[in-house]
């Protein structure tokens, strides 16, 4: 009955509206038209089936709505700060945008980042609960059924509470389920709805506009507002992963029905973010009418907000209705999620919990990838750069006659001052060192200049090694300096002598080709930081905090660890990432193209295997060559049935077609070691070397003096 005259109109209408007819000679779009009326269908059932009335469905998500507003009190989001290590993750988030060649980034974009770094540290200091560990002893336990709270439990939302019985010596254990996140802080473990509640005061406590979005279909998230993205983020802190909503029905093959979020601000019915099978879903929603869950989205809203300003409720309702929009219009894109990107099934709790619950993924994948790998730029300029200080350094050495054995023990008293260099805080580093070290510094000149480092003379003779830079350039060197002197003193103890003859070649790493543009065939997504076994294993605290600590200390050395599985991973310069193939075990490739149209030979080149799962290393390859961007390939070098004896075992080749420039070098993996056991391909890193020294331009990279 309303006339339609623009989109503000149409969208204040769009809840009343019911197909009539289709004009069939205006040649109607007839999937559309379809979807049109299996809608209409769909929402006539919801009359004869609802179950719940306004009231009803109100005071489903009013006990929500209490609950995010415990994220506003100052004293738990000062509590929630002092947990977190934000000097370590602000230098993790700047790292991760230099990787990206953004060193210089906006406030938005360190936002992002950070709280990108945020969600992996939390995945690794929180812990999953399946049945806890016997408070006596530590052994496994058997649920018992429910028992009654005590008041210092009901004191922090405690009002359900698990009883546990130890197999070894019957004691029963109490598992409290607190809602207070305040308590959560201490205790640090619990399901997915502790994990998402813990999280998003987190998340509030350092600003981020947040909600906790409940799924009806029993398990509870993060969204954040992103800046840098301009929307609302999904963020699942069980299962570390962000910006993937369709995480849930395509990976863990929920039937979602109602997704809501809860915020200071409001309440917002989000389903349609979080599916592309909306049909489906709306015959599932049956719980109450579309009419009713609007109404009461719309009165705890307003509840919510009454209290705003008038300036803060127009920028809310602008958002609102854009987010209504994008939601709409999301629902009818093609989304690469239900294509290229594989999705992995649940991967928090135990895995006969998991498989209850039918959330494990169709084909028992455990993992985010993609086959559709994006061109990327190489950030590793520093790596080159460090490689050659390495053989300047090696260079000196000779020219002086330094015995191996020294070389060796001056790279370990320089490397173990760089570590103590690393545990200082980013944004000044600042070492006291022993006075005995400024006799070194002819020879680790060049590589303290590679670092963005040097050496200060204070009073009383006190020599200082401290920042000469940027610090992120620092934070980004100083992981790739402590690999390579590793790598250096290895390789020294595994010769005779040190000579002319020994400056090639695995010791030598200079004339490294850099910043190219790298694209693969298939990557694995960044997803999470520590193994999901070690959050779906019940552990007592005491075995928990030694593990995290362990973690903490590898982290010192591998501050990365585990989140880089993308393609450029393979030319970082780090033990502590490598490029995974998911599907590349019988065939895989990854192409490096040089940039600006330069053009070059190839005269050698290296391959590190990874960190683990020897299986998956590769045995046989093809390296080629292109003179005209791809165009043509030449085969330079072909090699089979080759075995990595170690892990990060780094093996040399020479090229064996010469005399050959191109600007496009390609790696065609045939197999891995064990095709029967394994889908995947891997490899930690590949280094590219031509023949002509390669130009390392004057940056503000550089320190100049």
């Amino acid at each position: 009955g309303s006339v339609i005259s623009d989109d503000s109109d149409l969208l204040s209408s769009s809840g009343k509206l019911k197909l009539v007819s289709i004009d069939d000679e205006k040649h109607a779009d007839e999937e559309f038209a379809r979807m049109l009326q299996a809608e209409e269908e769909a929402l006539m059932l919801q009359h004869v089936v609802a179950t719940e009335q306004s009231e009803q469905f109100e005071e489903r998500l009013r006990p929500y709505v209490d609950k995010v507003l415990l994220y506003e009190d100052p004293v738990r989001q000062e509590a929630a700060q002092k947990t977190v290590p934000v000097d370590e993750l602000e230098e993790k988030a700047l790292v991760s945008l230099a990787k990206e060649g953004r060193f210089k980034p906006t406030k938005a974009e360190l936002d992002h980042a950070f709280l990108l770094q945020l969600l992996f540290w939390f995945k690794q200091s929180f812990r999953w609960v399946n049945a806890p560990p016997c408070d006596l002893c530590g052994n496994t336990t058997v649920n018992q059924g429910m028992g009654a709270p005590l008041p210092s439990e009901t004191k922090y939302g405690g009002t359900r509470v698990e009883l546990y019985r130890c197999d070894s010596c019957s004691t029963t254990t109490r598992f409290p389920r607190y809602n207070d996140p305040l308590k959560l802080l201490e205790t640090r473990r619990g399901r997915c709805g502790e994990w998402a509640n813990c999280f998003t005061l987190y998340c509030r406590s350092f600003g981020y506009e947040s909600r906790l979005i409940l799924d009806f279909t029993d398990h509870v998230w993060t969204e954040c507002y992103s800046r840098a993205l301009g929307r609302w983020m999904h963020l699942d802190p069980c299962e570390a992963v962000y910006d993937k909503p369709l995480l849930y029905e395509k990976g863990w093959g929920k039937k979602l029905n109602y997704v809501i979020a809860f915020s200071n601000d409001g309440v917002r019915d989000v389903t349609k973010r979080y599916t592309r099978k909306w049909l489906e879903v709306l015959s599932r929603r049956n719980i109450t009418t579309e009419p009713v869950v609007s109404a009461a989205v719309t009165k705890l809203t307003n509840e919510c907000r009454r209290n705003f300003t008038s300036l803060a409720l127009s920028v809310l309702q602008d958002r609102d209705n854009n987010e209504s929009e994008e939601l709409d219009r999301d629902l009818l894109s093609q989304d690469e999620d239900y294509s290229s990107v594989s999705l992995p099934g649940r991967q928090s709790g135990d895995k006969e919990w998991r498989l209850s619950r039918s959330e494990t993924a169709p084909d028992s994948n455990d993992s985010l990838s993609t086959s559709s790998c994006p061109t990327r730029t190489c950030i590793d300029k520093h790596v080159t750069r460090v490689h050659n200080a390495i053989a300047r350094l090696l260079s000196l050495c000779v020219e002086n006659s330094v015995p191996r054995y020294r070389v060796s023990e001056i790279s370990n008293i320089f490397r173990k001052m760089l570590v103590d260099v690393r545990s200082s805080s980013h944004k000044a580093r600042r070492v006291v060192v022993n006075p005995f070290i400024m006799l070194l510094f002819p020879y680790f000149d060049e590589l303290l200049r590679a670092l963005s480092l040097k050496f200060e003379i204070g009073g009383y003779g006190r020599v200082e090694v401290c920042l000469a830079g940027e610090p992120v350039f620092t934070s980004l060197s100083l992981p790739v300096v402590l690999d390579a002197l590793e790598d250096l003193i290895n390789s020294l103890n595994k010769i005779n002598s040190l000579d002319g003859d020994s400056l090639s070649l695995p010791l030598i790493k200079s004339n490294r080709i850099h910043s190219g543009m790298v694209v693969a065939s298939g990557e694995e997504l960044p997803f999470g930081i520590v193994s999901s076994d070690l959050c779906s294993v019940d552990l007592c605290v005491e075995t928990f905090l030694y593990i995290y600590l362990i973690c903490k200390w590898i982290c010192l050395f591998f501050p990365f660890c585990w989140v880089y599985l993308q393609a450029t991973s393979a030319f970082d310069g780090l033990r502590a990432s490598k490029w995974e193939e998911p599907n590349g075990s019988k065939g895989g490739w990854i192409l490096y193209r040089l940039k600006d149209g330069m053009a070059c030979e190839l005269a050698a080149y290296e391959i590190t295997s990874a960190n683990d799962a020897p299986e998956r290393d590769p045995m046989d390859w093809v390296v080629e060559g292109s003179t005209d961007g791809g165009s043509n390939w030449y085969i330079l070098d072909k090699r089979a049935s080759q075995v990595f004896e170690d892990r990060f075992q780094c093996r040399s080749f020479e090229v064996q077609r010469q005399g050959l420039c191109c600007n496009v070098f390609r790696f065609r993996f045939l197999a891995v070691k064990d095709i029967q056991s394994t889908s995947r391909l891997q490899l930690c890193s590949i280094n590219l070397y031509t023949r002509g020294q390669l130009s390392l331009e004057l940056s503000d990279f550089e320190v100049i003096d």
